[in-house]
């Protein structure tokens, strides 16, 4: 049987039609990621257990022995009792991969940019656009960071950035730099240090047209360099502004007709329309696999509608924004400001479309309006959600409509004791999904479901849910969605579990998982969230670890914290002062938490609002709206609180 391996992204293996191949456990797939690192070189049994385990077993190289065993046979089903295995050669005490370089994604990365680095710019442009489609990801996404991993992420990682320069300047070359213009701007952004970086995108703005934005960005450039490293000048900068402010001939090459027939980039598009729709789609298509392609893919999306409101084109500009096609289902903002001005743009582009607008723009831009406005009170964003999902109904457009439904779920978290409209939402959103084959959305359902079984105590059904969108994020990649059912899994140990290392060693394994994910708006204050759930509930003061970092959750703990440090005067004053949870998942969370603050400090006041805020939710889990932690039964909160308000 033919296989691929791929490791540029969570560590897959395919056959050659694309089926997955079942290789087992994380262990086993770290131990093939390490066989890949290898290049085709035999590793000794004794560096594989030193770099499989911190503090190797007694039983580590037997281990060792079986993995290999169990990873032969599904790489190779069909290979006889006691032959000789084709993919894992034992060479003595050591195991080496022989697969064929080509079937696997990193070898044939690294052979593509061997290759191509002296090339014609038309050969090298079309084989560095295709090699760099293959990346989905951090490479081995799936593997916690180890001595091993971790300098062959950096080598990897510096790879794809020669390799994003020498296809920039290939295209650049072929005067075709103008469609690079928003990639290279995220690109040099996010590495600022890259003088190559910049060189390309003022090169790719002048032959965009932009003398003066090219010129401003190298005098950008210039001064960051001046005031990160101390160096006053750099040669590549100063030569490119001489060029330009020259016009130099080479700036703007005419492309030549072999190089015409080559060039195959997805990045090219004949007008501003097809550009700028296409950056949003592709932002849309990156932001699924999570990670450094999440955040670069929501500032293209950005870069992309702003330029469209630029034309004043206001039927363009909603195109734009509707292209971007990606679920949502955390209610917290990764970028609160980058929303925000999405949601204004999107809003006066409905304005000027007027009353005559296509009923499915509407519905879209309505839908993007209240999934990007999320987290607030805001009665016009439900209104926003409403109208869409209406509009969507009369089309008997299922793309549409799941967009809608997923705004108002988003929207649900207005107001408490929503539980079971969002478990109607999820169901008609798998429903549809199944039947007009729209893979993401039903992974949306899957996930709004754990989190509504996880709120009902049903952790059996939310489990089912969680394995069926593991799958699909397994074929879909879509490793984001493996975080968040490994902290519903986490949860669930927190529920049966009696020993709280165990747990919190599982939420610090969720915590380094959110770390990569490019989800700030989920990862922002959630672990010492869940330390703080654990010891609540084991009758402990608050975790006062000056290293935590409590996000935007910190208001609502900061009483427990002074009463953890022997500052009762300084809790009451904080409990005082105390703002209303957000309109989001953690609202229950958050009110759980002030119950316990309200009872330590026998604050009445404090007790009441907690208690109207948590009825509306009997016969829940505190916290389990998230999906990811568990406060207790709200029953049994509301009956502290009870007691303590009768006294």
């Amino acid at each position: 049987m033919e296989i691929l391996v791929k490791v540029l992204g969570p560590i897959e293996v395919t056959d050659a039609e694309g089926r997955s191949v079942p290789v087992g456990s994380r262990r086993r797939r770290e131990l093939l990621g390490r066989l890949v690192a290898a290049d085709g070189r035999a590793v000794p049994l004794p560096v594989l257990v030193d770099d499989l385990w911190d503090d190797p077993p007694q039983a580590a190289a037997g281990t060792v022995r079986t993995f290999v065993g169990e990873l032969r046979r599904a790489l190779e089903p069909d290979r006889p009792p006691r032959a000789p295995s084709l993919t894992i050669e034992t060479v003595g005490t050591a195991y080496a991969l022989r697969i064929p370089r080509a079937s696997v994604d990193v070898h044939r990365f690294e052979d593509t940019l061997r290759a191509v680095r002296e090339a014609p710019s038309g050969r090298a442009a079309g084989a560095l656009s295709e090699a760099l489609s293959w990346w989905r990801g951090e490479p081995y996404a799936d593997l916690d960071a180890s001595p091993w991993l971790t300098p062959e992420r950096a080598r990897l990682t510096e790879l794809h950035r020669q390799a994003v320069e020498l296809r920039a300047r290939a295209m650049l070359d072929l005067g075709r730099g103008a469609p690079l213009v928003p990639e290279l701007e995220v690109f040099a952004t996010a590495h600022p240090w890259r003088e190559r970086a910049w060189v390309l995108l003022a090169h790719a703005l002048y032959q965009a047209g932009r003398q003066v934005d090219a010129l401003a960005s190298l005098r950008k450039a210039r001064a960051g360099l001046l005031e990160r490293f101390g160096l006053e000048s750099a040669d590549s900068l100063d030569h490119l502004e001489r060029d330009i402010l020259r016009h130099a001939p080479h700036l703007t090459p005419a492309p030549r007709d072999e190089d015409r027939q080559r060039l195959l980039t997805r990045t090219e598009a004949t007008g501003t329309y097809t550009r700028l729709r296409s950056m949003s789609t592709v932002a849309g298509t990156a932001a699924v696999t999570g990670g450094t392609n999440l955040v670069l893919a929501q500032e293209q999306r950005a870069a992309a509608v702003a330029e469209a409101e630029r034309t004043e084109d206001a039927a363009l500009t909603a195109r734009v924004i509707t292209a971007y096609d990606v679920p949502t289902i955390w209610t917290r903002a990764d970028d609160p400001e980058r929303s925000a001005a999405l949601v204004a743009t999107a809003r006066r582009t409905l304005h000027r479309l007027g009353p005559g607008a296509p009923p499915a723009l509407r519905s879209r831009l309505l839908s993007t309006i209240a999934l990007e406005h999320r987290g607030t009170r805001d009665r016009w964003a439900v209104e926003a959600a409403a109208e869409a999902e209406q509009l969507a109904r009369d089309l008997h457009d299922p793309n549409a409509l799941v967009l809608a439904l997923n705004a108002r779920f988003v929207q649900s978290f207005q107001h408490p004791g929503r539980t079971g409209e969002r478990d109607l939402i999820a169901g008609e959103v798998i429903e549809l999904s199944a039947r007009h084959d729209l893979p993401m959305f039903e992974i949306l359902g899957r996930l709004i479901k754990i989190q509504v079984c996880a709120a009902r105590g049903d952790t059996g059904t939310a489990e089912r849910h969680a394995v069926a969108a593991e799958r699909l994020a397994t074929v879909h990649e879509s490793p984001l969605v493996h975080v968040l059912t490994a902290a519903f899994r986490a949860m669930r140990l927190a529920e049966q579990s009696s020993d709280p290392a165990e747990v919190a060693h599982a939420y610090r394994s969720v915590a380094d998982g959110l770390a990569g994910a490019g989800m700030p708006g989920v990862e922002a204050g959630i672990f010492p969230l869940a330390l703080l759930s654990l010891r609540m509930r084991h009758g402990r003061a608050a975790p006062t670890d000056p290293a935590l970092d409590w996000g935007p959750n910190r208001p609502w703990v900061q009483p427990l914290l002074h009463l953890a440090r022997g500052n009762p005067e300084a809790a009451r004053e904080s409990a005082a002062g105390l703002p209303e949870p957000p309109a989001d998942h953690l609202n229950d969370a958050l009110w759980a938490v002030n119950a316990h603050t309200a009872n330590l400090l026998r604050d009445a006041s404090l007790a009441a609002r907690a208690r109207d805020a948590l009825s509306p939710l009997r016969g829940e889990v505190a916290g389990g709206t998230s999906g990811m932690l568990t406060f207790g039964p709200v029953d049994d909160i509301l009956a502290t609180l009870d007691q303590h308000l009768v006294r």
